[in-house]
C-alpha cells in the first residue's frame, strides 16, 4: 500500500511538472505570438491575392498588353531622335516674335490712323454729334424710343470672343461715369476717332486672331472694337477709366523714380488727411513695374511710411504698393510742417538711388501732397535742382482754401510740374491723372512711339463691364500699345498726349504655338518679362477659389524664382531677364494632383529672348525618356481612315493646324483641317506637317484597340456588374481613344476626360496627370488613384493606368499610356475578398482583416488610402488616421518626408475689429456728429469716388473680418521608397505594443497595411499635409522689402526735352458752390462746440 502510495505520488507529480510545463509552453507561446504580431506570410498572401487580381482586371480592360504589341510591331521601321533643345527653343522664340510682331503692326496701324485724323480735326466748341455710347446702346426710353447717344446697334453673337454679342462693323464708345457724355472735348475726340473704325476693321481682316483693339483717350474716353454692349454695376456704375490702367500708363510715360511726401502736421487733421490718403494711393495705382517710390510723411520731423525703407526706393510692384497702402492706414496728424527739410530728404534720396543705378535710371518726381507751403522754398531748389530741373515737382493742394495756392504752383512751375487743388474726394483720380500727361510730354515732343508691353494681368473691370462669364475664371492676358501724340505744329513744344492705342493678346494664343509634342510627358515651355516676372508657366496659379474663381493679389507679380525655387542663386532667371541665349540644369520637385504628390526628376532649361519684345522663352525638358522622339511612318490613307473614327478624338489646346488664320477656317475642327490640308483642298491652312504625320502613326497603330474594347462591351459574360466603366488611352502626340463600358448616364464620375477635368486631359501646357504619373512607374506595373475631385460620395472610382514603351532601355520614348476608370466599390470589393484567403489547411486563419483585433488598409506610394474599413477615411492622408504608424514608417524609410515650398500662397489673416470707437453719451454729442458727418458728407462725398474705390480692396481691408492674404508657405508630400518592398515594425503606445506590417501590391504602385488594434494610440500626433506659414522676423521682412532682384530696364528713356513747354503747369480752382457757402457755417458752429 506503501509502494502504491509512492507510485502514485510519484505519477502526480509527473503529471504536475507535466502541466506546468505545458502552462509554461502556453504562455510562452502566447508571448511569441505576441512578439510576432502579424503573420508576414498571410500578408503577403493577401497582396499577391489582391495584385494578381487587379492586374489582371486593369490589363484586360486597359488593352495594354495588345498596345505594347502593336507598337513593338513598327519597333525597327521607327526612328528615335534625341531632342535638340537650343534649337527648339530658338524655333519657338521665331515663331512668338512673328506672332507679336503682326499685333504690333496692328497697333501702329492705329497710332497712324489716329494722328492723321486728329490732324486734319479742328476743334468745334460747338460740335453736336450722335455716336454709340457703350453703355446706351439699345436702350430704350419709356415709350420706346432709343435713348439719345443710344440707338439700334446690331449685335451677334461671337465665339471668338468668348461668345459675347459684337458688332464687327463698328466700334462703341465708353465714357467714365464721373464725366458728362457730351463734353465738347469727348465729342469732339469721339468725331475725329472715328476715323479708326475702319481700320479696326482692316486690321481684325488681315489677323483674324486679334481680339479686342482700342483708344484710350487723354480726355477719358475709350473707343472699342469690336462693338460690344456695356452693363453698368448694381450701383448703376462703370469703374473703368481707361487712363488708369497699366496700358494706359505704361505707353504714355518713361519709367520713372517718384518720391511722395506727405504732410502730416496739425491742419491735417480730419477731411484732409483721409483725402491725402487717397491722393496718395491714387498716385500708388499709376505706378509700373518699372517705376521705383518711396513714402515719406512730414511734419517738425521726416517719418518714413516704412521705416525700414529709410533712405531707398524700391520697386512699385503690386506687393510693395500693397505694403505701403497698409501702413498710409496708420498716418496721422499733429505738429507743425517743415517742408524744406522733406523736399531736402526727397532730392537727396532720388539723386543717390539714381547714382547706384539699381532704379529707373530715367525720369524722376517729387509729389507733394499738403494743405499749403508758407514760401517758395526757391534755396533748395536751387541747391538741387536747378538749372537741369531734372527732377519734377507736382504739388497737390488739399482742401478748398486757395491762400498758399501761388507758392506752390510756384514750385510746380519752377520744376517742370504741375500744380493741382484737391477738394473732394471726387476731385482726387482726374487730379493725379494729369501729372501723367506733363511727364509724358519729352516723350510727345521726340515723337517717339515706343511700342510697350504689359505684364500677364486680367481686367476685372472690363469683364464685369461685358458681363463676361468664363468657365475657371477670367484668362490672363498681355497688352501691346503705343501713344497716339497731336502732330500740328501749332502745338508741337505743348506735347500733347492724344491717347493710347492697343490690343490685348490672350496668353492661350501664345500656349498654342508651343510644340507640346516635342516636349515630352513632363516639358513645359515657358516666358517671363524684363522684370523676372512669369508671363506664362505652368505653375503659375493666378487665381484661386472662393465661391468662384478669384485674382489672387499679387498674381501679375508672381517671379520666375517662385516657381522654379530649386535654382536658389537665380542663375537661370537672371540669365533669362538679362536676354541671354543658353543653357542650364537642376534637380527639381515637381507637384501634380493639386500639390498633392510629387515626382522628382532632373531637369535641362534652354533659354533665349524674343526679339522686339521686353521677353525671354525658355523650354524645360526632363531627363530620360523626355528627351527623346521618335518618328513613325504610315500612309496618308490609312492614317485618315483611323483618324476619323468615332472614339478618336485630339488635344483640345494643341495646334495641329492653326484655323485662325482665316476666317473661313475659323469652324473647321482639327481632324477636318488636317483632312483639307493633306488632300491639298485648302492650300492657305498652315499645319504642322511634322505632327500631322506622327498622328497619323499613332491612329493607325491604336486603331485595333477600338475592335477589342468593342469585343469586351459586346460579350455579356465580361464585367456583369459594371464595375469597369471606361477605358482609355492618349498617346505623345496628343490622340486619344476612349470605349465606355457603360451608359454614360451611368457614370460614376461625370467629369472624367472632359474639359472640366483639368488634369486628366491633354492641355497647352501638360499631359493628363494618369499619363505623367504612370510614366514615373516601372514598366509593365499599373498606377492607381483615386481623384481628389471624386474622393467623396458614392460616385467614387479609381484610375488605373500604365506606360507604353518603344525600346527596352532608358533612353526609350515613352510613347502612349493606357488606363480604366473603375467604381471604388467594385475595386475596394476585389480587396476584401483577396484579405479572406489563408493557408491553413482547415480554413480557420490565423488573422483576418474582419477582426475587430486588426485594422487594414490600402495605400498608395504617396499614403493615400484607398480602401479602409471606415469608409469616411477613404481618400485621407494615411498619416492623418494612423500618425504613430506613419512616423514609424518615416524612420524606418519606407516613406520619405519631401519639403516643398508654396511662394504663390494665400494665407487666413484677421484683421481685429476698430479700437478706434468713442461711446458717444452726451445726447448733444450724438447730434453734434450726426450733423458734422451730414454736412462733411455733403461737402466732401461724392457718389462717383465711393463707387469707383475697388470693392474687393476695400472688402480686404475691413476690419473684424478674415482676409487672404499672400503669404509663402513650407508643406510636405511623401513618397514610398521603391526598393523596400515589405516592412514588420512595433511601435510603444506608452508601453503597449503595437505590431504592424506593410506590404507592396505587386506590379503596382500600392501598399497593404495591416496594424493590430489592441492598444490606444491616439495620443500620437498625425502626421499632415497641412501647410506652415513661414513667418519671416522684422529684420528678414526688411531685407526683403530692400533687397532687389536683376532686372532688365526698358531701353527707351526720355525725361525731359529742351523744348518743352514748361509753364503749362496747372491753375488753382475757386469756391463757387452755393451749397458750400451755406453749408461751412453750419459745419464751424458744430465743430466749435
Amino acid at each position: 500500500m506503501q509502494w502504491n502510495w509512492r507510485i502514485l505520488f510519484s505519477h502526480m507529480c509527473c503529471t504536475s511538472f507535466l502541466l506546468f510545463w505545458i502552462t509554461v509552453g502556453l504562455n510562452v507561446v502566447e508571448v511569441v505570438g505576441s512578439q510576432q504580431g502579424i503573420p508576414l506570410s498571410v500578408v503577403k498572401l493577401w497582396a499577391s491575392a489582391f495584385g494578381g487580381e487587379i492586374k489582371s482586371i486593369s490589363a484586360k480592360y486597359s488593352g495594354s498588353q495588345l498596345l505594347q504589341k502593336k507598337y513593338k510591331e513598327f519597333e525597327k521601321s521607327v526612328r528615335v531622335e534625341e531632342i535638340d533643345g537650343e534649337k527648339l527653343v530658338k524655333n519657338l522664340a521665331l515663331k512668338m516674335e512673328e506672332m507679336f510682331r503682326k499685333k504690333a503692326e496692328a497697333t501702329r496701324r492705329l497710332v497712324e490712323a489716329a494722328e492723321e485724323a486728329h490732324h486734319q480735326h479742328e476743334e468745334n466748341p460747338d460740335l453736336q454729334y450722335e455716336y454709340f455710347n457703350a453703355v446706351l446702346i439699345n436702350e430704350v426710353d419709356e415709350e420706346g424710343n432709343n435713348v439719345e447717344l443710344g440707338g439700334e446697334f446690331l449685335l451677334e453673337p461671337n465665339d471668338h470672343f468668348n461668345n459675347l454679342s459684337v458688332n464687327l462693323s463698328l466700334s462703341v464708345v465708353q465714357v467714365p461715369t464721373n464725366m458728362y457724355n457730351k463734353d465738347p472735348d469727348i465729342v469732339n475726340g469721339v468725331y475725329w476717332s472715328e476715323a479708326l473704325n475702319k481700320v479696326f476693321v482692316d486690321n481684325f481682316e488681315r489677323d483674324p486672331s486679334l481680339i479686342w483693339q482700342y483708344f484710350g483717350s487723354a480726355k477719358g474716353f475709350f473707343r472699342q472694337y469690336p462693338g460690344v454692349k456695356w452693363h453698368p454695376d448694381e450701383h448703376g456704375v462703370i469703374g473703368f477709366d481707361c487712363r488708369n490702367r497699366k496700358w494706359y500708363i505704361q505707353a504714355a510715360t518713361s519709367p520713372k523714380d517718384v518720391v511722395i511726401l506727405v504732410d502730416v502736421s496739425g491742419s491735417m487733421k480730419g477731411l484732409r488727411l483721409t483725402i491725402a490718403r487717397q491722393t496718395v494711393s491714387s498716385i500708388m495705382d499709376t505706378l509700373g513695374e518699372d517705376d521705383f517710390f518711396n513714402i515719406i510723411a512730414y511734419n517738425q520731423e521726416i517719418h518714413y511710411v516704412e521705416p525700414c525703407l529709410n533712405g531707398t526706393l524700391v520697386r512699385a510692384d503690386r506687393a510693395n504698393k500693397y505694403h505701403f497702402q497698409e501702413h498710409l492706414d496708420k498716418l496721422f496728424a499733429k505738429g507743425i510742417g517743415l517742408l524744406g527739410d522733406a523736399l531736402t530728404e526727397a532730392f537727396t534720396i532720388l539723386n543717390d538711388f539714381n547714382q547706384t543705378g539699381r532704379g529707373s535710371v530715367c525720369s524722376q518726381a517729387i509729389m507733394l501732397v499738403t494743405d499749403g507751403a508758407t514760401q517758395m522754398y526757391d534755396d533748395v531748389f536751387e541747391k538741387f535742382n536747378w538749372p537741369d530741373r531734372k527732377v519734377r515737382i507736382f504739388p497737390y493742394l488739399i482742401g478748398r482754401e486757395s491762400a498758399f495756392a501761388d507758392n506752390l504752383k510756384w514750385m510746380a512751375c519752377a520744376n517742370k510740374g504741375y500744380f493741382s487743388q484737391i477738394s473732394t474726394l471726387a476731385d482726387v483720380q482726374e487730379n493725379v491723372m494729369r501729372y501723367l500727361h506733363v511727364m509724358s510730354r519729352p516723350k510727345v515732343i521726340d515723337h517717339e512711339h515706343d511700342t510697350v508691353w504689359t505684364e500677364a494681368y486680367v481686367d476685372n473691370a472690363l469683364s464685369q463691364a461685358h458681363k463676361l462669364k468664363v468657365k475657371g475664371g477670367p484668362s490672363l492676358m498681355t497688352t501691346v500699345a503705343m501713344p497716339v501724340f497731336s502732330t500740328k505744329n501749332e502745338t508741337k513744344n505743348q506735347g500733347i498726349l492724344l491717347g493710347v492705342v492697343g490690343t490685348d493678346i490672350p496668353l492661350q494664343e501664345l500656349m498654342k504655338i508651343i510644340p507640346k509634342h516635342m516636349l515630352g510627358i513632363h516639358g513645359y515651355a515657358y516666358a517671363i518679362t524684363n522684370n523676372g516676372y512669369i508671363l506664362t508657366h505652368p505653375d503659375l496659379r493666378p487665381l484661386y477659389q472662393q465661391g468662384q474663381k478669384r485674382r489672387k493679389p499679387n498674381y501679375s507679380s508672381v517671379d520666375l524664382s517662385e516657381v522654379e525655387w530649386e535654382d536658389k542663386d537665380d542663375i537661370l532667371r537672371n540669365a533669362m531677364v538679362n536676354r541671354r541665349t543658353g543653357t542650364f540644369s537642376m534637380e527639381v520637385k515637381k507637384t501634380v494632383d493639386k500639390g498633392k504628390r510629387v515626382l522628382k526628376m532632373h531637369n535641362d532649361y534652354y533659354y533665349t529672348d524674343i526679339k522686339g519684345t521686353p521677353f525671354s522663352v525658355g523650354v524645360a525638358l526632363s531627363r530620360g525618356h523626355g528627351k527623346y522622339f521618335f518618328r513613325g511612318n504610315v500612309s496618308v490613307e490609312a492614317g485618315l481612315h483611323d483618324l476619323e473614327q468615332p472614339d478618336v478624338a485630339l488635344a483640345d489646346e494643341w495646334t495641329y493646324c492653326n484655323t485662325d488664320e482665316h476666317h473661313e477656317h475659323r469652324h473647321l475642327t482639327q481632324i477636318q483641317a488636317i483632312k483639307l490640308f493633306l488632300t491639298g483642298r485648302r492650300p492657305h491652312l498652315q499645319c504642322d506637317r511634322e505632327l500631322i504625320q506622327e498622328v497619323l502613326f499613332d491612329a493607325v497603330v491604336t486603331a485595333p484597340l477600338e475592335a477589342y474594347w468593342t469585343g469586351l462591351a459586346l460579350n455579356k459574360s465580361e464585367n456583369s456588374d459594371k464595375g469597369v466603366e471606361i477605358a482609355y488611352l492618349g498617346t505623345r502626340t496628343g490622340l486619344s481613344r476612349t470605349n465606355l463600358f457603360v451608359v454614360p448616364e451611368q457614370l460614376s464620375n461625370q467629369d472624367f476626360l472632359t474639359a472640366e477635368d483639368k488634369e486628366g486631359v491633354f492641355n497647352a501646357d501638360h499631359f493628363p496627370l494618369w499619363y505623367k504619373r504612370a510614366a514615373e512607374q516601372v514598366p509593365g506595373t499599373f498606377i492607381y488613384s483615386l481623384p481628389f475631385s471624386s474622393a467623396l460620395g458614392n460616385k467614387s472610382v479609381v484610375l488605373a493606368s500604365t506606360a507604353i514603351q518603344l525600346l527596352d532601355d532608358r533612353k526609350s520614348p515613352i510613347v502612349a499610356a493606357v488606363g480604366i476608370q473603375m467604381k471604388l466599390e467594385f475595386f475596394q470589393r476585389k480587396f476584401w475578398t483577396a484579405c479572406r484567403q489563408c493557408t491553413a489547411l482547415d480554413g480557420k486563419c490565423s488573422i483576418s482583416c474582419d477582426s475587430e483585433d486588426i485594422n487594414c488598409y490600402l495605400i498608395d506610394n504617396n499614403g493615400f488610402i484607398l480602401v479602409t474599413e471606415d469608409y469616411s477615411q477613404t481618400g485621407l492622408f494615411f498619416g492623418e488616421v494612423e500618425g504613430a504608424v506613419m512616423n514609424k514608417l518615416l524612420q524606418m524609410g519606407s516613406f520619405k518626408r519631401i519639403t516643398l515650398y508654396d511662394y504663390q500662397a494665400l494665407c487666413k489673416e484677421y484683421a481685429g475689429s476698430s479700437d478706434s470707437a468713442h461711446t458717444l453719451s452726451d445726447p448733444f454729442s450724438v447730434v453734434k456728429w450726426l450733423m458734422t458727418e451730414l454736412v462733411i458728407f455733403l461737402l466732401e462725398f461724392n457718389l462717383y469716388s465711393w463707387w469707383n474705390v475697388d470693392l474687393s480692396v476695400k472688402a480686404q481691408r475691413s476690419r473684424g473680418k478674415t482676409m487672404m492674404v499672400p503669404c509663402d508657405t513650407e508643406y510636405p508630400a511623401f513618397v514610398s521608397e521603391r526598393t523596400i518592398k515589405e516592412t514588420t515594425g512595433n511601435i510603444d503606445c506608452e508601453g503597449c505594443i503595437r505590431s504592424f506590417v506593410i506590404q507592396q501590391i505587386p506590379s503596382s504602385n500600392l501598399f497593404m497595411v495591416v496594424v493590430e488594434n489592441k492598444c490606444d494610440c491616439s495620443s500620437a500626433p498625425p502626421v499632415t499635409m497641412d501647410p506652415i506659414e513661414i513667418i519671416h522676423n522684422e529684420s528678414l521682412k526688411c531685407d526683403r522689402l530692400k533687397f532687389q532682384k536683376d532686372r532688365k530696364k526698358p531701353e527707351s528713356c526720355h525725361p525731359f526735352h529742351p523744348e518743352e513747354n514748361a509753364m503749362e503747369c496747372g491753375s488753382a480752382t475757386g469756391l463757387s458752390s452755393p451749397l458750400t457757402a451755406a453749408l461751412l457755417p453750419l459745419l464751424v458752429f458744430f465743430i466749435s462746440r
